[in-house]
């Protein structure tokens, strides 16, 4: 059984590995914070003392962080992965990141005869505890097929995108997609309250009607949106808008015309300036109900039946 590392320890990265722990491989891990190491040594892996000293010791390393920045550092900077890893070894983030950079670091490790493959996950660290993510891979088919074992230890939805970057390309792709649905219903329900119909039943006819049947719709609006309470964040607004700045990036990069996503960062820009930044990222609903004049609330409903609907009514999934 290959060992694997586990770089980055957070929110994401700790239910992840958490997973690939469960499923018995052998495990070395780092993370800035030693509580949390602590609690992966107590449970049998092996601490790291850098990056480096990871993938020296593994036969694959991945790294869930932040960014952009906390990627190309981990991966290049002083005791980092590229310092560490074996021939044969391969190198793997997990990282919401530019597919620029991803596919700048492959033929580095490429010269000392490693491979990289980019694998963003979505499903929140909800799904990142309990095994419920999308996992999108970019890379060489084989190497893919050679770790797919431990990818499915953590992810209950592995896909290979292609090549290197094309993982990180669907993954910006799928949250812009996501950024833009959020903001037109936001939009559709502070219309039909101040309209003068209650919000839940804009909301049950939205989801009844030809519209609700496209899945995502069901999950784009959670409870905290009808109770005011974005104070506990299933994923914070300013990951969020790191997400969408790298999806507009990656349009001028590629010369796409982008009005809604650029709209929808513009969005989630105004609300960081609020403050807003560590709450969830459904905040950004607040500022369409102050462009309204109007609140959306209905503190007594309990919007997990969203799944139930789902459940009941398959021809929406």
């Amino acid at each position: 059984m290959e060992t694997v590392g586990f770089i980055g320890l957070g929110n994401m990265g700790g239910g992840m590995a958490g997973n690939i722990q469960k499923a018995d491989y052998p495990m070395v891990v780092f993370d800035l914070r030693q509580e949390v190491v602590t609690t992966f040594v107590a449970r049998g892996a092996r601490a790291g003392l850098s990056p480096a000293e990871v993938a020296r010791q593994c036969d694959v390393t991945f790294t869930s962080l932040p960014g952009p920045a906390e990627v190309e550092s981990v991966a290049l900077g002083a005791q980092g992965i590229l310092e560490g890893i074996k021939p044969g070894a391969v190198y793997v983030d997990l990282s919401t990141s530019r597919p620029t950079l991803i596919r700048e670091l492959e033929p580095k490790f490429r010269a000392k005869g490693a491979h990289v493959l980019d694998a963003p996950v979505s499903g929140g660290k909800t799904g990142a505890a309990t095994r419920n993510l999308a996992v999108m891979v970019g890379g060489e088919r084989d190497i893919f097929d050679r770790i797919k074992p431990i990818l499915d230890a953590f992810g209950d939805k592995v896909f290979y995108a292609g090549t290197v970057g094309a993982g990180s390309v669907c993954k910006l792709v799928h949250n812009m997609i996501g950024h833009g649905v959020r903001q037109a219903i936001a939009e559709g329900l502070t219309l039909g309250v101040k309209a003068g119909v209650d919000a839940e039943t804009v909301w049950e006819c939205v989801r009844r009607g030809s519209t609700g049947r496209l899945r995502y719709l069901h999950e784009s609006v959670p409870r905290n949106v009808f109770r005011k309470d974005y104070a506990d964040p299933s994923f914070m607004l300013a990951l969020a808008r790191k997400d969408i700045a790298l999806a507009t990036e990656l349009g001028r990069e590629f010369n796409v015309p982008m009005p809604i996503a650029n709209l929808a960062e513009q969005i989630a820009m105004e609300a960081i300036t609020r403050g807003w930044g560590d709450q969830d990222s459904s905040v950004t609903f607040l500022l369409q109900e102050e462009a309204a004049g109007v609140e959306v609330r209905n503190p007594n409903v309990d919007y997990v039946k969203a799944g139930k609907f789902i459940a009941t009514h398959p021809e929406v999934a």
